[in-house]
Parts: structure tokens; sequence; C-alpha cells
């Protein structure tokens, strides 16, 4: 029996086919193979095509199966994990109406301010166990203010995965952990939350069908089964936003146990069963998606806009044509603390653990007679471990003490160099895997389907490829409380 998972990323579509009884993957593909456009018509402002998003996702799906390593007619359940908080509005005919207000758009954050201050914050906090800050209630809010004639023509609201299900079945259906990212969710009533509801004067209608994470939410359509190689009437079983997922696909579902990943944007996720959360909302807490009224699973989720993307940034505007290999190897040749050469990685909108405040990326204490692109390549890995850091002490003050990270071999922990410096500054070791969010959907499909009998059997061949010590914790301690200085300078700036 195989599993397929899609995964719906803002760079790109990844999708993994995986063998149920092995957990292996039998084939693997991406599309496109460069970075997908964000469209920012405005400051803070990012967009992207979930008509897009369903092309690149039936390019992928035609990749991995083009690769003859598997029978396309032998997937017998499908799981999406998908770019969390991202607003999809579609009409009656499942139309898309507008392109959708993705993560790091941050045109909605007075609006989720005074939400916050109007429901309270005590109430927000104690209910939504965040702000509504500038997540999907609050986009929504946007198109209502903003696009009337647009929300008038709404039917249903969804988030991207939401869609990319609609489009493979044609149902509409959601969860409580998908609510939940998106600030609509009552952690007290484990219900849709009257507070945002009332507030933003939402039509309750607009909510599509409240589902469990793992249970059939639909299944292949038959002209779309046709053109994809399926069997018609596969079920869709598991849904997650990409956070949750990474956290799966990592075998972390029990309190205690931390995930991290540094992909475009960086994040730290911890598993919690006490509807923990930060009373100034840096970090946030979501459902998990093993959480049950009668057994609570949140996940408290440190989330850093400026991480990959910068590294990409560098890459194409400074880098000279060289890859990212290339660059973690000169990188490598400076020492730590790059000869002073600071940078502050926040250029991809406002960052939740900055209070939503927008600080944009900075290149500091640039000398012109010593700092050289690799002290920039080295500059950029630092920054981006240490804005980690940052973050992770703030879990710690909410109760979040990690004794060892788990994450995925990929993206930015592909460099030593970086994931060295991570376990450093932090001082918490590191364990290495494979999986990666196509691959924890595939999984999640088969949880969903009950071909596994629990979760740990999903995760019973699970094993870390590498693990990181920590080594140069009294180096890097300086240097991170001189980069902490710089960014407190920034942030009183605002």
């Amino acid at each position: 029996m195989l599993l397929l998972g899609i995964d719906i990323g803002t760079s790109s579509i990844k999708v993994s086919v995986v063998d149920a009884q092995t957990q292996q993957t039998v084939a693997a593909a991406q599309y496109p193979d460069t970075e997908s456009a964000i469209t920012s018509v405005k400051p803070g402002w990012a967009e992207q095509s979930p008509e897009m998003w369903w092309e690149h996702a039936q390019k992928a799906i035609a990749k991995a199966n083009a690769s003859g390593s598997y029978n396309p007619q032998d997937i017998s359940a499908i799981g999406i994990a998908y770019q969390m908080h991202g607003l999809v509005v579609v009409d009656k005919e499942q139309r898309v109406l507008r392109d959708s207000i993705i993560w790091c758009d941050s045109r909605a954050v007075e609006i989720g301010n005074k939400a916050f201050d109007a429901i309270g914050h005590d109430k927000s906090l104690s209910r939504l166990l965040n702000s509504p800050g500038n997540f999907t209630a609050s986009k929504l809010a946007w198109v209502k203010e903003n696009e009337p004639e647009t929300y008038s023509r709404i039917y249903k609201v969804m988030l991207p995965g939401d869609f990319i299900a609609m489009k493979l079945t044609g149902n509409i259906t959601t969860s409580p952990s998908a609510l939940s990212e998106g600030v609509f969710w009552d952690f007290k009533q484990d219900a849709l939350s009257e507070d945002v509801i009332q507030y933003f004067k939402f039509d309750k209608a607009l909510i599509p069908e409240v589902k469990p994470v793992f249970s059939e939410h639909g299944k292949v359509k038959q002209d779309i089964a046709a053109a994809l190689g399926l069997k018609a009437g596969i079920p869709v079983t598991y849904k997650s936003g990409d956070q949750p997922n990474n956290a799966l696909s990592l075998n972390v579902l029990k309190p205690g146990e931390v995930a991290a990943t540094a992909g475009t944007s960086g994040v730290i996720y911890g598993v919690s069963d006490q509807l923990v959360y930060d009373q100034q909302s840096r970090v946030n807490t979501f459902a998990h998606v093993n959480h049950e009224t009668n057994e609570k699973r949140v996940g408290v989720l440190l989330c850093i806009n400026g991480t990959g993307i910068l590294n990409s940034w560098v890459k194409n505007n400074v880098g000279g044509g060289q890859g990212y290999a290339a660059m973690n190897e000169a990188a490598q040749q400076i020492a730590a603390g790059s000869d002073g050469l600071r940078i502050l990685p926040f250029g991809n909108g406002a960052e939740r653990m900055l209070n939503n405040k927008i600080v944009g990326a900075h290149i500091l204490n640039i000398d012109l007679n010593l700092h050289t692109q690799a002290h920039i390549f080295r500059a950029v890995q630092e920054g981006i471990v240490f804005a980690f850091r940052y973050g992770l002490d703030i879990m710690r003050e909410n109760g979040m003490n990690p004794q060892v990270i788990r994450a995925g071999q990929a993206n930015l922990f592909l460099s030593p160099l970086f994931a060295q410096a991570f376990v450093d500054a932090t001082n918490v070791p590191v364990e290495l895997y494979m999986n990666d969010g196509s691959v924890g959907a595939a999984l999640g499909a088969g949880i969903g389907a009950t071909v596994f009998e629990s979760p740990e059997e999903a995760f019973s061949n699970f094993r870390p490829v590498k693990l990181i010590e920590p080594q140069a914790t009294a180096v890097f301690e300086p240097i991170y409380q001189e980069w902490k200085a710089l960014l407190l300078d920034q942030l009183n700036r605002k």
C-alpha cells in the first residue's frame, strides 16, 4: 500500500510517495525547480495564487509518477501539508475570488491589534491562546473592510491545504488545528470562537465543515483521478499546517518533544499538554495534529519570518552565481563572530516574536578593508541562529525547555556550520532526520486512513541520521549578547 503526501510550500510544491509497510520513500518530486513568486504590490504585502499551487501540485505528482518507481494505482490515501495562516476565499462554484494573503503578509497587524484590545487581552489569550494578530481571521477582516464586493461573494473561507483538498475532492472541510492557526478557535469551548465571529461580524456559514485532522476529508473525483493517474475515490485523510506537520514528520507528538525547521521561515515547535500562551503573543499556541478535547495537545510555535529567505537573497544578490554548498564552504573559512560583522535577518514582514514590529534586515559593522563575501555568508547564518536563540529564550520563559531538538536534514540544516552554530548558540543538542514535510503528510494520511494502528506504528522505523552536541557555547554567548544589543537598539527605534 502506498501513501501520497503533498506539501504546499511557499517556494515550491513537494510530493512524496511512501510505502506504508516500510515507511520508506519510493519516489519524491518538486515543482517548480526555481522558487515560486510572491506578489508584493505594497511594502509588507505578500500574496500567491491558489490556482498556481494547484497547477504546481499536479505537475509535481505527474513528475513523481514519471519516475516509474511505483504504480500510481497503488496509492490508497492522500495527506496534505501546507503553508500556515494563508487566506483562501472561493464562491459557490468553488472559484477563487482573489489571490491568497499568505503567512508573511503584514497588512492586517493593526486590525488584529484592535481586535485584541476590543475582545480583551486576558480573554483572547486564555481562550484563543493568541492575540488575533496578523492571522487568518484578521486577514479576512481586512478583505471585509477594504474589498467589500469580494467579501460579499465569499462562500467559504479556507486555509491553503483546505483548498488543495477541495480541488482533489470537491469537498470543503477544515479542522480545529486549521481554525486555531487562523485564530478562529476557542480552546475553552472547543468550538468556533464566538468572540472573534461577533467582533468581526463574520457569518458563521463562511466556515467549512469542521472535521478531525486525521479523518476523511473527501474522495478524489473521477476527472481529477484520471488526470493524475490515480484511482478514483481514494480518500484525503489528513490535512495540517506545515509546522504541526513538520513536528509529526519528526515524531514530535508527546508533551516536551520539540521540532525545528529552517526553510524560508524558521520555526521551533514544542508540544504541551497545557493550554499555555505568551502574555505578549510573541510565540503562539495552536492545536497540534493529535489535539483532542479529552487529551489536549497543543503546539507552542516560535516563527521567524526572515531566515532562509535572507540566505536566498544573499545567494541571488551577493553570491556571484555560487550555490548554497559553495557559500557554506566559504563561510566555514571565517572564524565564529565573522570578525565583528553582524546581520539582523528580519526583512520578511512583521515578526511576531518582536511584537509584530517590522524591523527590516540590517548589515551592521561593515569594515570595508576587512570584510569579504565569505564574511557576509557566515554572518547571515549566525544572524539567523541568533534569531532562533532569541525566540527560544521566549519559549523558555513560557515553560518550554527542550533537552533535544529534532530537525530534518534539509534547507539551512544542510549547512554543517549552521547546524553546529544553532546547537552552540542555543546549548541544545539537535537530532537530524531524513524525513520532510511531504513524507510527514504521507504518513499522516496513513494514520488518518487507519493503515497504522497508532502514530507510533507510523514511525516504527524512524531513526536519526546524526546527533549534534554543543561544542562552543562559551564562544557564541558573548557574540550573541552583542547581536542582541544591536537588535534591541533597532527595536527601541520603532
